[in-house]
């Protein structure tokens, strides 16, 4: 029976996502593991340049998983010809793979998988599987996005994400230093959902963002961190879209992020585990030790973007 009376809820904001006729998940991994299911996929090839917590989510679905290297401009190394169960799993980091390089690895490989976590902005392709991840782009505990032909038959159960919050609410009225172990815990947590449609909470603040101004803003701040630093960046970087954030090489990253922290500025090393399970001269190690992913989000505006790099010239 429906509640009537009582206290006051959460107000529903306007219903206007970026990405309509997708199919709405609780999570990226879970959009990989909804494709599993429904192409019946046997195998997936992963770039070692990614977090571990994907492997980890296809071992514990009983698919097989093999890695591949990538190149200076975050293309795939691979020459293996795909078996019709097997797909190629392609990151866009940080946005720099066009969708014409997309189409161009779709005919060469067919069946190809586009994470778009680190680029939300830009469209997907028709006919070619495509994730999008949420909250690497606002303030929502989880979320995900899926472009694909094919519909899983079983109807999935809702999320609930009232317990995943805190984080997200006390940095809107704290710091972020305050709470940064509810959202290291909240990271964790995600790993454990089970496949299911995204919850009405998160839904509901994704309808309500004003995607235009987050997108200007995104764009002002990393073209000015462009102008200021692509020329001692050995990155061959193109302006995007919305960005992720700016990659920023160096060739002493580790270093230059420690004194970073100290001026409150945080730029994460995306995923540690390359670090470990990487050769020290390969360029997955390197990548990830060296790449500093410049935070430039609708949070900030020119001056901050000039405080950042005045940090990084005075380092």
């Amino acid at each position: 029976m429906k509640e009537i009376g009582g206290y006051l809820e959460l107000d529903k904001f306007l219903n206007k996502p970026y990405h309509r006729d997708m199919i709405e998940l609780n999570t990226g991994r879970n959009a990989l593991i909804y494709l599993v299911k429904v192409k019946k996929i046997k195998k997936v090839y992963l770039p070692y340049f990614l977090c571990n917590s994907v492997g980890n989510m296809l071992k514990k679905h009983s698919v097989e998983y093999e890695y591949y290297h990538i190149n200076k401009d975050f293309m795939p190394v691979f020459i293996k010809k795909l078996r019709h169960n097997e797909y190629l799993y392609m990151v866009n980091y940080y946005g720099q793979i066009s969708n014409q390089k997309i189409i161009e690895s779709k005919e060469k490989h067919n069946l190809i998988i586009v994470d778009n976590t680190q680029a939300f902005f830009q469209k997907p392709i028709p006919k070619i599987d495509t994730i999008y991840s949420c909250r690497k782009f606002f303030g929502v505990p989880d979320g995900a996005y899926l472009s694909t032909d094919t519909i899983l038959k079983k109807e999935l159960e809702v999320d609930k994400s009232m317990n995943r919050m805190k984080h997200i609410l006390g940095r809107f009225e704290g710091q972020a230093s305050e709470y940064f172990k509810d959202f290291q815990e909240n990271d964790e947590s995600l790993e454990k959902l089970l496949l299911r449609k995204m919850s009405y909470l998160t839904k509901n603040i994704l309808g309500a963002i004003d995607y235009d101004k987050v997108m200007e803003s995104r764009n002002d701040n990393f073209n000015y961190l462009y102008d200021r630093l692509n020329s001692s960046n050995i990155l061959n970087i193109k302006k995007t879209e919305g960005a992720f954030a700016y990659p920023y090489y160096n060739k002493n990253g580790l270093e230059l992020r420690k004194k970073l922290i100290e001026q409150k500025i945080y730029v994460p090393i995306l995923w540690p585990n390359v670090l470990r399970d990487n050769d020290e001269k390969s360029i997955e190690y390197d990548y990830s030790a060296n790449i500093l992913p410049l935070p430039c989000d609708q949070r900030y505006g020119k001056n901050d973007m000039d405080y950042l790099v005045k940090s990084i010239e005075m380092i």
